[in-house]
């Protein structure tokens, strides 16, 4: 039996660490020929944000439209960061095949501490998981054999491929101390130029870094176009909505593991021939992560439970009038440690709250020698995390000059402290009644008390 042509098929693929660095979103030093054709073909969206800017919440949250604090992921899943989803979360994945769609996993996951592939199917609802292969080319190689099966299927089908690039990796190339982005199986890509992000000093070091992410990126669009093109000759591109999004901002000082827009900006670009989602659209409105779950349920025929903390946009998908979101809002609870924020970003202003006194500046190649460096730093601001940060994003964009102490801000303070207050309370984030405290201390402290 063919498949419904009025239920589209989903394929979501996703990568670690691209924040928007694409060349659709005015990159012109990086060669990204297939996403490029992709959002000239699709509806490009040029304020969406993450929910968090590290590699597990941010997953957690884009697959269960739940804020990272609401859904118990609250930092790394994977070793002994050990976070977890709540045993009665509910996956994008999961919730499609409710549905009646065949749901298969490819590649990179991070949203669930299960490991096993049968262990990941129960509990995130897939009929289907391979993570044998995390990097690009071969996760590619392998959706383009699942989807000749999934097209001959007799359901519609919801396909996540998840790509490893452009996250750093450890490779035989790097100088003692350092972790770069090339491993073994990929070359630096300058061949456009480089371009030093505006919140980084202009140093050689950091023109080789550039240089090496450039080719990561390069070879993580090869994988993605490989992908699409299966698609096209399969016939199965104009009923089948096509997303790809990023979990966060790129893996550089004051980028990843930060609440500025580097850490929390994300590339979104979304297309569906059959329902109109074409000929490269642009959005300016802000748009959450936790907006797409609902809204591909919305668009597939189903809904989100009222739990649910985002809302759908498939109105503005459609040419429909859709009310603006009048802000969104971030958080990082844990990452290599305990470094607890939050904050509310509006279109012009941004207020991050910070709870404890920790380097201002996470640098996410720690333990590694850094090659870059941010240009904040050598402007004489304060090296831990004051109370309180303020950042006129239409002034100043790059968020160099904190005015949080500014008379003139004061109104804007107080209206976006209590807009981020009463976020916390009404998700009750457990910030709100003090430390939280993380896998590993139960499991130290449980240690403690058994001897």
């Amino acid at each position: 039996m063919p498949q419904d042509p009025t239920r589209p098929n989903v394929v979501v693929m996703h990568c670690h660490d691209l924040g928007r660095f694409l060349g659709c979103y005015g990159n012109q030093t990086v060669a990204t020929p297939h996403l490029d054709a992709l959002a000239a073909d699709g509806v490009r969206f040029d304020r969406a944000f993450t929910t968090a800017p590290q590699c597990s919440p941010s997953r957690a949250s884009l697959f269960t439209g739940r804020y990272p604090h609401v859904n118990g992921v609250l930092g790394l899943t994977h070793q002994d960061f050990a976070w977890d989803l709540h045993p009665a979360e509910r996956h994008l994945g999961g919730l499609l095949r409710d549905q009646g769609y065949r749901s298969v996993l490819l590649g990179v996951q991070h949203e669930s501490r299960a490991r096993a592939d049968e262990e990941l199917a129960a509990r995130l609802g897939f009929d289907h998981v391979d993570t044998t292969a995390n990097r690009a080319e071969p996760v590619s190689l392998a959706a383009v054999d699942q989807l000749g099966q999934l097209v001959e299927g007799d359901r519609p089908f919801y396909l996540q491929v998840g790509f490893l690039e452009p996250h750093r990796m450890a490779g035989d190339r790097d100088e003692p101390g350092v972790m770069g982005f090339l491993g073994n199986h990929l070359e630096p890509d300058d061949s456009l130029g480089v371009a030093i992000p505006p919140y980084l000093l202009d140093t050689p070091s950091a023109r080789t870094e550039l240089a090496e992410l450039q080719g990561a990126v390069r070879h993580m669009d090869a994988a993605a176009g490989r992908v699409l093109a299966e698609l096209e000759r399969l016939g199965a591109s104009d009923n089948t909505i096509i997303v790809f999004t990023t979990d966060h901002g790129l893996a550089l000082p004051r980028a990843k593991c930060s609440l500025y827009d580097p850490g929390l900006e994300v590339a979104l670009i979304i297309r569906y021939p059959d329902g109109g989602w074409t000929g490269g659209q642009v959005h300016d409105a802000l748009v959450s992560h936790v907006d797409l779950l609902p809204t591909l349920l919305a668009a597939t025929g189903g809904a989100a439970g009222d739990n649910v903390h985002g809302r759908s946009f498939l109105p503005l998908l459609n040419g429909e009038e859709h009310p603006r979101r009048q802000e969104i809002f971030g958080e990082m609870t844990y990452h290599d440690y305990y470094d607890p924020r939050r904050c509310v970003r509006t279109e012009r202003h941004k207020l991050i709250a910070n709870f404890s006194s920790a380097p201002a500046f996470m640098d996410p190649s720690q333990g590694w020698m850094r090659r870059c460096r941010p240009k904040v730093q050598t402007e004489g601001l304060a090296s831990y995390h004051p109370s309180l940060e303020l950042y006129d994003l239409e002034a100043d964009p790059a968020e160099l000059t904190n005015l949080v102490d500014e008379p003139e801000q004061a109104g804007v303070v107080a209206e976006l402290s209590a807009k981020l207050a009463e976020w916390m309370v009404q998700t009750k984030d457990p910030l709100v009644d003090g430390a939280v405290t993380s896998p590993l201390h139960t499991k130290t402290m449980n240690a403690l008390l058994r001897a």
